[in-house]
């Protein structure tokens, strides 16, 4: 998988019900093992409910996005129910999520830290 998808997206990471695989982009890869894990476990148990794929990305202007989809026949992979578990996800892990947004910004766009 690629670092950067064909929109100019950054992929943190992604996991896929199908062939049971988790990605980490290695340029995330001094990010704490806590928050490493807390980023597995979280896509992979959204792909055991909701089958299909799981992506996490930042976009040009570092705004985190959430992408899934399932295979055209998968029976099991539910767009609903899925748009419904990124929802729940998104306030679960606000804390986690706004910190990586912070973190993507001032390493990655080069950001300057605003403390007023």
């Amino acid at each position: 998988m690629d670092t950067h998808d064909n929109k100019g997206l950054v992929v943190l990471c992604a996991a896929s019900q199908y062939d049971r695989k988790y990605y980490l982009n290695p340029a995330f890869g001094k990010l704490p093992q806590a928050v490493k894990d807390q980023l597995q476990i979280a896509c992979v148990v959204f792909t055991e409910q909701a089958g299909g794929t799981i992506e996490i990305l930042f976009d040009e202007d570092g705004e985190m996005l959430i992408q899934t989809n399932g295979e055209e026949m998968d029976v099991n992979y539910d767009e609903i129910g899925a748009g419904l578990l990124v929802k729940e996800l998104r306030k679960e892990k606000a804390e986690l999520f706004e910190e990586l947004t912070l973190f993507y910004r001032i390493v990655f766009l080069g950001e300057k830290l605003d403390l007023d």
